[in-house]
């Protein structure tokens, strides 16, 4: 598979691209997710196996790590906006509803225009915020973000709710909030899904199959996504050696560390602190 390996060259964790979009793309993924805001009729995206033919004003979302492709596109024909997976993954509303928002790919106009003109706002307000050098700006990018995840959150489940009625599980849901909380708070420590089920009260064999059915992702690579994210914060502080970095992090090993940062991010810790340093 065709693995794309997005860059943050002005925001960290966040991209926002308007002019020159590529008019086609081949199949790829990547562990951001995508928010596409079609601008021009005539554009066409696979995700997984579905072929989606948007109207002006619709949203397509591609979630991370999911496979897709841009068939064609007019020049210039919709805004993209990236974002890190660790912005989702640290809020545990959010990793807790992933179930049900990562079956949401279209947003039409036509279909729900209230919603798709509050997102395209929000994403034109995220746009502004990006191109004008103010303080804050990843943080208000990032609220921006939120925002736009809230509402799609809100769709989806309300969404489910009609469709599952009782076998919507605010109970399971619960469960995963917390597992993600604890994680949030326990992730430099030397912690197991074992741990972690005993803290929600689950056994590790339900817990992890249901940890991975809300959040797509097995507890170990989740855990190695957060420890990776704890990583990239310490590592700003260049008083702190790479090894400190490392174990901080929660990562047991420099070689596990050096592996799985290599693998989320497209570089070793060390050309990530050089590619970022204020010297």
């Amino acid at each position: 598979m065709n693995r794309e390996i997005i860059k943050y060259p002005n925001v960290h964790g966040v991209s926002l691209t308007k002019k020159g979009t590529p008019t086609s793309f081949p199949s790829h993924w990547h562990t951001s997710a995508e928010f596409v805001l079609i601008r021009k009729k005539g554009c066409r995206y696979r995700i997984g196996d579905d072929i989606y033919t948007p109207e002006a004003g619709d949203l397509l979302i591609i979630w991370p790590r999911e496979l897709h492709e841009i068939l064609s596109a007019p020049k210039d024909g919709y805004t993209l906006l990236q974002c890190s997976s660790a912005i989702m993954e640290s809020s545990t509303d959010i990793a807790a509803a992933n179930r049900f928002m990562v079956k949401c790919h279209h947003i039409s106009k036509a279909a729900h225009p209230q919603l798709a003109k509050e997102l395209a706002d929000l994403i034109s307000n995220l746009s502004e915020i990006y191109k004008n050098e103010t303080y804050f700006k990843e943080t208000k990018c990032r609220v921006e973000i939120y925002k736009i995840l809230i509402l799609i959150g809100e769709h989806v489940i309300s969404e489910q709710r009609e469709i599952l009625g009782n076998e919507f599980s605010d109970i399971a849901w619960g469960y995963i909030r917390h597992a993600c909380g604890y994680l949030c708070e326990h992730a430099g420590e030397d912690i197991s899904q074992k741990d972690v089920a005993a803290e929600v009260g689950l056994s590790p064999f339900y817990f992890s199959k249901l940890f991975r059915e809300y959040t797509h992702m097995s507890f170990p690579a989740y855990l190695a996504d957060m420890r990776v994210q704890n990583a990239i914060a310490l590592l700003a502080n260049e008083k702190l050696s790479i090894t400190d970095c490392a174990f901080q992090s929660g990562f047991q090993s420099t070689t596990t560390f050096n592996k799985i940062f290599r693998e989320s991010t497209g570089c070793t810790p060390r050309e990530y602190r050089k590619m970022h340093s204020n010297a």
